[in-house]
């Protein structure tokens, strides 16, 4: 039997013990699947008011590469929705290019930090569905942690596959009439393919940014980034092309309450403009990037 001073010195050096563990397993910021937490310094800048945009259009210098009709006999349910289902790597129409990517990649935020300093609360989910056997919308964006909410708006089962590299890998099946899937990015990554394993055709792509200040290019080849805070920023188009992703990157000011233009031209005469602050044109940077289907 203890004494009554050996138990109470006893009891005394288990409660320290339990306190030591407890602050080793609990302390500091939880990171859930290797995601970023914003500290408090991450916070971004409050609003001033006097946000800005960043506007242009992005065309095709020269002839640009023709649509190819897709063999999609495979899969009766994609033949009788889309019978006449084509290509979607370069989507030119009148010499201008739809689902390019445009973001703020670097730069600094008038009277705060560089724009990638900052990570911003993610917005509302957004979706991405299955129809006619291709993905909609072909290229997108979301903020780090942004909710994807993945609909199949088809008659046949799909199988949806993220290939990060940055984040984890994400394969899922989706047969018609499925409760639509939910998944989300937790690292910045420029950009994440997304195929389907039951029809190899079906691609699609989504940029991941710490922040929203991002578009992609209509069917006109316009562009608008919106509530941009005024700063000097480095401004890039990517562009899938046949298969590994292109960059054309510029600089651009985006002055209180102002309007920066940034146009940007693919093909193989294609020149770099924008307004103000232009520079010269810079050298495509080629993506290591192989989609495999």
């Amino acid at each position: 039997m203890f004494s009554k001073r050996a138990r109470l010195w006893l009891g005394l050096i288990m409660a320290i013990s339990l306190l030591s563990l407890a602050s080793s397993c609990g302390g500091g910021p939880k990171v859930e699947d290797g995601g970023e937490t914003p500290a408090a310094g991450n916070t971004p800048p409050p609003s001033k008011g006097d946000e800005g945009t960043i506007t242009g259009k992005v065309s095709y210098t020269g002839t640009a590469p023709e649509a190819k009709k897709i063999d999609t006999s495979a899969d009766a349910a994609c033949t009788s929705k889309s019978p006449n289902l084509t290509t979607e790597e370069w989507a030119v129409k009148d010499g201008k290019v739809a689902n390019t990517f445009v973001y703020i990649k670097d730069g600094t935020i008038d009277g705060a930090k560089k724009v990638g300093d900052y990570v911003w609360p993610a917005p509302a989910a957004v979706t991405l569905d299955q129809d006619g056997c291709h993905y909609k919308p072909h290229v997108m964006g979301v903020v780090v942690k942004q909710d994807i909410t993945i609909k199949n708006s088809d008659p046949t089962t799909h199988n949806i596959h993220f290939t990060p590299k940055n984040n984890p890998d994400w394969n899922q099946s989706q047969p018609n009439g499925a409760p639509t899937l939910t998944h989300k990015l937790n690292v910045a990554e420029v950009l994440v393919p997304v195929k389907c394993n039951q029809h190899p055709w079906m691609k699609a792509y989504v940029a991941v940014l710490k922040h929203p200040f991002f578009a992609v290019s209509a069917e006109d080849g316009s562009f608008t980034i919106k509530n941009v805070p005024p700063g000097k920023y480095t401004v890039v188009a990517w562009h899938e092309g046949a298969g590994s992703g292109t960059e054309k990157t510029m600089e651009v000011t985006v002055a209180a309450k102002g309007a920066a233009t940034a146009d940007f031209a693919f093909g193989g005469t294609a020149e770099l403009r924008g307004q103000p602050s232009s520079m010269p044109v810079v050298s495509a940077i080629e993506f290591p990037m192989v989609i495999k289907h």
